[in-house]
């Protein structure tokens, strides 16, 4: 079983950091390559930048509960949450047409 997990590309666990302005402040914010991935998705599918996306997250985390004490952490739960969800949401998609 570990083989599946051990054996993955180094790659998806890389880290990279980005920079982007959120609140009209330059800032950077580091995260796995899988996770880059998997927001550069969700902005796609928002139709939207993944900086913009990321910043119009990050306003509303402000207005509904003030300013996230992890907002890396934050980010990784959004992209588990996507992953979770999207499968549902292609399928409902696809049952409404």
């Amino acid at each position: 079983m570990c083989q599946i997990f051990a054996g993955q590309d180094p790659e998806r666990y890389q880290s990279t950091t980005r920079r982007l302005r959120l609140n009209g402040q330059s800032t950077s914010i580091r995260l796995e390559n899988s996770f880059w991935a998997i927001l550069d998705e969700i902005a796609a599918s928002e139709g939207a930048t993944t900086p913009a996306f990321i910043s119009k997250l990050h306003a509303e985390v402000l207005e509904l509960h003030g300013e996230p004490s992890n907002f890396s952490s934050l980010l990784r739960c959004t992209c588990l949450i996507f992953r979770e969800t999207a499968p549902a949401a292609g399928a409902m998609a696809m049952a409404a047409e």
